[in-house]
C-alpha cells in the first residue's frame, strides 16, 4: 500500500544570512524575501531525542532520529548505530515517553521472532511532538499509543476497555477522520485512522469491538482487537454510521 504524504508543521531551520552581504531592492528584494519565507518549507524535518535503547543485557543511551526517510539511534560515545528507512519497518509505536521499531530481523534470542528495538525518554519532553509526522509518513503500521489532541469530536461515549486482567476507563471520541480512546492509564490510550480500523462489531448496545491493524500474536490473523465495555447504549443509527465509515475506506483502498 503506498504511503500518504502530506505536508505537515515540524521543527523547521531557516537558512543564515550574512550581515555582509547587500540588501536587494525593489523587486530583487520581494524576490528574495519569498525564497526566505518559502525556504523552511522546503527543508527536510527532523526530530531528534536523548533515549535509552532497551537491550537484553543492559540499556544504551543515545540520539534517536526520527526524518524524511526513516529512523535512526546513534549510541553516545560509541560506534553502535542502528537506521531503518520507513518501508523496513514492519510496525512502529509511538506513546508519549516510549518508541518502539518492530522490524523484519529475526532474533536469535526469541527463536526467530521478529526483533523489535525500545527507545524511552532520558529527558523532558513527549514523542508527541513527531507523531503528526510520523501520522503522514507510515501507513497501518503506525500505531499511535497516544490521544491525538486535534481530532474534532462528532460524538463521544464512556468506557471501559476490557483487557485479559481488569481493564482501564477512558472515553472514546469520534472524530470526521479517526477515533480516538482516551485514557488516563499509561500508554493505553491509542489514535485510530478509519483506515487503521479492519472492522467494528457489537453484541448489543452496551459493547463495541474494534478490531485493528495493530500486530498481536495472541489474537486471530495477527490483528488486534480492542473490546469496550459502553456506560451509555450506543445507538444503531450511530453504530450503522460507523460501520459503514470503516467499510467505504476499505472498499476504496
Amino acid at each position: 500500500m503506498a504511503f500518504r504524504v502530506e505536508k505537515t508543521i515540524g521543527a523547521l531551520l531557516a537558512p543564515s544570512v550574512r550581515a555582509t552581504e547587500p540588501r536587494p531592492s525593489g523587486s530583487g528584494f520581494l524576490l528574495a524575501l519569498a525564497l526566505c519565507l518559502a525556504a523552511p518549507a522546503l527543508a527536510q524535518q527532523e526530530f531528534r531525542y536523548q533515549v535509552r535503547h532497551d537491550h537484553l543485557w543492559k540499556g544504551r543511551a543515545g540520539t534517536l532520529v526520527i526524518g524524511e526517510k526513516g529512523v535512526s539511534f546513534s549510541e553516545t560515545g560509541k560506534k553502535h548505530r542502528w537506521s531503518w528507512v520507513y518501508q523496513d519497518i514492519q510496525q512502529l509505536e509511538i506513546a508519549p515517553r516510549t518508541l518502539r521499531v518492530l522490524t523484519y530481523e529475526d532474533s536469535k534470542w526469541k527463536l526467530g521472532l521478529d526483533r523489535e528495538h525500545r527507545f524511552d525518554l532520558t529527558a523532558e519532553g513527549s514523542f508527541a511532538g513527531a507523531y503528526g509526522f510520523l501520522r503522514d509518513r507510515l501507513d497501518q503500521r503506525l500505531v499511535a499509543a497516544l490521544a491525538d489532541v486535534e481530532v474534532r469530536p462528532l460524538w463521544e461515549i464512556p468506557v471501559k476497555h476490557l483487557q485479559r486482567f481488569g481493564g482501564v476507563q477512558g472515553a472514546l471520541i469520534f472524530g470526521q477522520d479517526r477515533v480516538v480512546f482516551k485514557t488516563t492509564a499509561n500508554n493505553e490510550s491509542r489514535t485510530w485512522r478509519y483506515a487503521d480500523i479492519e472492522n467494528v462489531s457489537s453484541t448489543g448496545p452496551f459493547q463495541l469491538t474494534l478490531t485493528t491493524y495493530e500486530r498481536a500474536l495472541a489474537h486471530y490473523g495477527n490483528l488486534k482487537g480492542f473490546n469496550f465495555q459502553l456506560k451509555q447504549p450506543l445507538d444503531e443509527a450511530r453504530y450503522d454510521q460507523l460501520w459503514r465509515r470503516v467499510n467505504l475506506i476499505r472498499s476504496n483502498q
